[in-house]
């Protein structure tokens, strides 16, 4: 694979540059919850300013369709002023003649952040009239947001049309360590759970074929053992999602590579708990977690692995009864990283899971991304990557 990368820009200095980020951060009564993906997005902004360039940041913030305070990136730019150590010019729009006319202010090294993208239609509906304006504010183009490179999106997709285009710091990372997983030192094992069969199934046959073991956990779990014929009672699954299950399937016999819980702890309607095998689950019970022997199944798994790859909690880990078999997992995925194996974890929940166990540190890497590190694994189309990367 070749990368369009910084590294490949001659000269910066004087140039103005659209850096895409990923700062799509939790918000509370306007204060910033968790910063992790902006402080992953410091570094090309840095590496940018310290060449000289003119840097103009554009992110996202939730999905709000209109303009409104609560989804301001002004927070942001206060954030990001503390970590970078450095003014950070706010910006309170993205493409009016105001805006044009402040960014040609600009001077060497000076940073400044564009308003929330999605204030306008123009970028939910990838429109080359808007694009355009965004791009006429540049020379160049990086694009440092991975989490939204699966979606045609107009400052992620079309802006590519108008301005020579790179890969951002960050985009650059997350393809090497993608790749590590996709041509694995083997064996690999993968680790996926979550919720929705038909976002993870794609990859799962994907790198069926590459991986040593497939371990499966969370309401995905719950769609192949009610396709099996196990009562999943009042259990989340997706009624829609039985074809998409069936292909892992040979009759009613699961592949030999994917492995599903062995044992279960679920909750009945007046919130009395128990471990069960996964054809004792009872009518009015819900599956919340993977039990006792199916994480010292699971563990031995993961100790012979090379490579890790992990996206979806294995259950509703944000309740404390239902946590021991996720943070169990996690806690071996972190030990077995930097070094025994390398480790790859995505999606916001997941993150949240090994943030728990304070052992995140030690996986190698971290990937900002949930849905668009499902999609390129699972050998999807990347819109924000065309044109930027060659196979």
């Amino acid at each position: 694979m070749r990368i369009n990368s910084l590294s490949k820009i001659k000269n910066l200095k004087g140039r103005r540059v659209f850096l895409r980020t990923d700062f799509n951060v939790p918000l509370s009564k306007g204060k910033i919850l968790d910063d992790y993906k902006i402080r992953q997005g410091l570094a090309t902004i840095e590496w940018l300013a310290a060449r000289g360039a003119r840097v103009i940041v554009a992110t996202h913030l939730g999905e709000p369709l209109r303009r409104r305070a609560a989804a301001s990136v002004k927070p942001i730019a206060v954030r990001l002023r503390t970590l970078l150590k450095r003014p950070v010019k706010f910006l309170s729009g993205t493409v009016e003649p105001k805006i044009a006319a402040a960014v040609r202010k600009l001077r060497d090294g000076e940073i400044a952040i564009l308003e929330n993208l999605r204030f306008y239609k123009g970028e939910y509906a990838n429109d080359a009239v808007f694009a355009r304006a965004l791009a006429d504010l540049a020379d160049l183009y990086v694009n440092d947001a991975f989490a939204v490179s699966h979606r045609e999106q107009a400052s992620v997709a079309v802006i590519k049309k108008y301005l020579p285009s790179y890969a951002g710091l960050q985009i650059a990372g997350e393809l090497k360590a993608l790749n590590k997983v996709l041509h694995p030192h083997k064996p690999l094992v993968v680790v996926m759970g979550g919720v929705k069969a038909s976002t993870k199934t794609p990859l799962i046959a994907r790198l069926y074929s590459r991986a040593a073991k497939i371990l499966l956990g969370g309401a995905l779990a719950n769609n192949f053992l009610k396709y099996q014929g196990h009562s999943v009672g009042r259990s989340l699954v997706h009624a829609d999602q039985s074809a998409a299950v069936k292909k892992f399937f040979v009759g009613k016999k699961l592949k030999p590579k994917i492995m599903l819980p062995l044992d279960l702890v679920v909750q009945d309607k007046r919130g009395r708990i128990r471990v069960c095998l996964p054809d004792g689950v009872r009518a009015d019970e819900s599956i919340f977690d993977i039990g006792p022997a199916t994480i010292t199944a699971y563990a031995a798994v993961i100790k012979s692995a090379q490579t890790l790859a992990w996206n979806g909690p294995l259950g509703k880990f944000e309740d404390n009864s239902f946590k021991y078999g996720t943070l169990a997992i996690a806690n071996l995925v972190a030990a077995r990283s930097s070094g025994l194996a390398y480790g790859v974890i995505g999606g916001g929940e997941t993150l949240a899971a090994f943030q728990m166990t304070k052992m995140a540190e030690y996986v190698d890497w971290i990937s900002t991304a949930g849905g668009a590190m499902l999609t390129y694994l699972g050998g999807g189309k990347m819109p924000g990557l065309k044109g930027i990367i060659k196979n």
